[in-house]
């Protein structure tokens, strides 16, 4: 195989190239589709079955942290289609200046969901031995509001009369909990050296209107791991939330 430019010797035009790499990108994203559809449907199946437990822990996430994450990847996708847009129509300079912000905000993301994560440790929401359901209600933080703290303590003694095994079924909506976002943030790292690679490319000029590939399929990429946030935001910190 050889290379003449930007064009690989198996392809007779830039454009026949283009269309069989954002082809081949789709279809690595349906494969995406249907592995994230699986945990989705497992989900799906057993908030249906325990949904006072699940409604439970959707009350021990923060939705503030919840809610700017979801801000901090809205405004994400849209700094990378506007360095989409500014590879397709020959701006150079600014290329690279949408895809650091790009980045920036990614490890935001990434930062705040950091955050997110060491909390619930110290609350014993991480399935496993150590895990209690009504630890934190029943050892508040110095910080803690009393009245959320007692608000926590109502609806946990209203959820456990409901279903004795609140304790067991909250671990299981924890452990769906830590492996779907923990999935999606493991993408979101990839997507972030991914980014880190246009970076370099687009600091060199070797974007052009005629070849922008890479930036349109990693965007693509980083698309859909904003849509995949979409849907988990509410899936876990709004449905039969109780504040």
């Amino acid at each position: 195989m050889h290379r003449t430019g930007e064009l690989f010797g198996h392809f007779q035009t830039l454009e026949q190239q283009r269309e069989s790499a954002t082809f081949g990108m789709w279809v690595f994203l349906a494969t995406e589709v249907l592995f994230f559809g699986g945990m989705f449907l497992t989900y799906t199946i057993n908030r249906h079955a325990y949904f006072t437990a699940f409604g439970v822990g959707s009350n021990d996430l923060d939705i503030t942290l919840g809610t700017t994450n979801t801000l901090v990847l809205i405004l994400s996708s849209f700094t990378m289609a506007m360095a989409v847009w500014c590879a397709q129509t020959g701006k150079k300079k600014l290329v690279p200046l949408f895809l650091v912000l790009t980045l920036v905000l990614g490890c935001a993301f990434l930062g705040i969901k950091f955050v997110e994560y060491k909390q619930k440790f110290h609350h014993h929401l991480v399935p496993g031995r150590s895990f209690d359901i009504s630890y934190h209600v029943n050892h508040p933080a110095p910080g803690d509001d009393p009245k959320e703290i007692a608000f926590e303590k109502e609806e946990l003694a209203k959820a456990l009369a409901s279903d004795p095994d609140t304790n067991s079924h909250a671990q299981l909506y924890f452990s769906l909990y830590f492996a779907m976002t923990g999935l999606h943030a493991l993408h979101m790292v990839v997507g972030a050296g991914l980014v880190m690679w246009l970076i370099g490319a687009s600091l060199k000029g070797r974007f052009t209107p005629h070849y922008h590939t890479p930036v349109e399929n990693i965007g693509l990429y980083w698309h859909f791991v904003d849509i995949v946030w979409i849907y988990l935001f509410p899936l876990f910190y709004l449905i039969d939330r109780h504040r």
